[in-house]
């Protein structure tokens, strides 16, 4: 097992949480562009710029207008987690769903960002409480995922991968394929409404299994059932303390079996050891959050970044991390935007990607974060390029279809706003 606490004084994760050295250190050396490592050298990976290595004159500013404007990817965003508020009161009203705490459509916004912010797990739970409890028709299923790439394609997203749970909208005596059946025909029909307004999206689905329900390898037969119906991987979610990964093993043996697709969510809030058992025995493609990477990561006083060893497997091997920043901040995994652990893995050449979590509890978006990113740490075109192209290259779809993404819009996106 991965030790618990890495054998470090200056972790990056010790700066974040108070221990060993200051967070602000880490805004310096940003700044200084001192960030090296002697395990790979910050040149000469194929799929990275360094954030110095401008691509040409930028000549449109990096504004929150102009990165809306920019064909970006999101691979980590939860259905259940992004509905609008005004869905949620009409649903309810429809569903006879009792014990909203508003009806009034800005206070109940309001309401779902005060409550994630709070610090209390039990106020955020409740968040997620009131949206799964109107989501138990197929009706309700279908407006949500319409509605989820109608928004999506509005803010830029050539390529999302929406994930939820099935298991958890079954409370009115829906199948989990009539809940697939419903979530794919709503995402069908969003994507050819955002056709009509002229907006282009691809949406695939990720399956999650709530690691703490046991119920991972039904859900995992589930999503290799519907791969050829828009499924395009699995996930398992829930709390990570007390349900490590591995405890889901006959699920992802089976995956693999199946040359099917999974992420995990690992490394948000229980560290290392959940990230050492996502990748080294369940064989995970991608991290969800994965965040806690950092506390195997040293910063010496010169800036010299050191990795431990499951750090240095995960960037070697390109594990993609499917970072939300704005979540972390409100899950504690953070203290800030500038101190977050994105912009030091983004320049030792991790395959960071821009994510959202859960758009409505975090009132955020993919342009929203890369504005916050841009901002926090000095990013420009070339960098938020970057970024979109490591979640298209690491998207659970295939090659050629990655690859005509990239072509065909992603490039050409971003070479109107360089030139």
């Amino acid at each position: 097992m991965y030790p618990l606490t890495p054998d470090r004084d200056h972790s990056v994760g010790s700066m974040l949480t108070g221990r060993g050295r200051s967070s602000s250190l880490w805004s310096e050396i940003l700044s200084t562009g001192l960030i090296i490592s002697p395990s790979m050298g910050i040149g000469g990976v194929a799929d990275h710029t360094r954030r110095g290595d401008k691509l040409a004159p930028m000549s449109t500013p990096v504004t929150l207008e102009a990165i809306r404007r920019a064909p970006k990817v999101l691979l980590h965003d939860h259905l259940d987690g992004g509905l609008r508020p005004r869905t949620v009161i009409e649903l309810a009203e429809e569903l006879g769903y009792a014990g909203l705490p508003s009806t009034e459509e800005d206070a109940l916004g309001v309401w779902f960002r005060e409550a994630a912010d709070s610090g209390s797990l039990e106020r955020y739970l409740e968040t997620f409480a009131h949206t799964v409890g109107v989501m138990q028709t197929k009706e309700a299923l279908a407006r949500v995922a319409a509605e989820c790439v109608v928004d999506l394609a509005a803010d830029g997203i050539v390529y999302a991968e929406v994930r939820y749970a099935p298991e958890q909208f079954q409370q009115r005596g829906l199948s989990l394929d009539d809940v697939v059946h419903a979530v794919t025909e709503g995402f069908e029909r969003g994507t050819a409404e955002a056709a009509s307004a002229g907006r282009r999206i691809r949406v695939g689905t990720l399956l999650c299994a709530m690691r703490q329900n046991a119920r991972s390898l039904e859900i995992a037969e589930l999503a290799v059932r519907h791969r050829d119906a828009g499924v395009v991987g699995f996930d398992i979610a829930g709390p990570e303390a007390g349900f490590p990964p591995s405890r889901n093993l006959d699920a992802f043996e089976y995956l693999r079996q199946s040359n099917a697709h999974f992420t995990i969510h690992a490394g948000e809030a229980f560290g290392l050891p959940s990230i050492w058992e996502a990748v080294q025995h369940c064989g995970a493609e991608r991290l969800g959050h994965g965040v806690r990477i950092a506390d195997d990561i040293t910063v010496s006083d010169d800036g010299t970044a050191t990795l431990g060893r499951l750090a240095a497997y995960v960037r070697d091997r390109r594990i993609p991390l499917e970072m939300c920043p704005s979540s972390n901040l409100q899950t504690g995994a953070a203290e800030s935007i500038e101190s977050h652990p994105f912009g030091l893995l983004a320049e030792l050449n991790f395959r960071v990607t821009v994510n959202t979590d859960n758009r409505l509890m975090s009132h955020c978006s993919v342009s929203g974060e890369f504005e916050k990113l841009a901002a926090a740490f000095d990013y420009g075109w070339d960098d938020l390029r970057r970024f979109t192209l490591n979640a298209m290259k690491s998207a659970f779809i295939g090659y050629d279809e990655r690859l005509a993404l990239i072509d065909d819009l992603i490039k050409p996106g971003y070479a109107a706003l360089l030139d």
